[in-house]
């Protein structure tokens, strides 16, 4: 399981960014890139994200 980005959804706010809690998100280009080697997976970046780009996925 892993934290992905819907580049369509995401608007650069950085409001992921800056709810999570261990740096595994930046934004490249105005989007959100997550570093998968950091993520946690405390899920604190989606909630916080207004316009909904950020979610949990099954797959790779």
């Amino acid at each position: 399981m892993k934290i992905v980005v819907d580049k369509e959804k995401c608007q650069g706010s950085g409001e992921c960014v800056k709810a999570c809690p261990v740096d595994a998100i930046r934004l490249v280009d105005g989007k959100a890139v997550i570093d998968h080697e950091r993520c946690d997976l405390d899920g604190i970046c989606i909630p916080a994200c207004p316009h909904g780009a950020l979610d949990f996925s099954e797959n790779s």
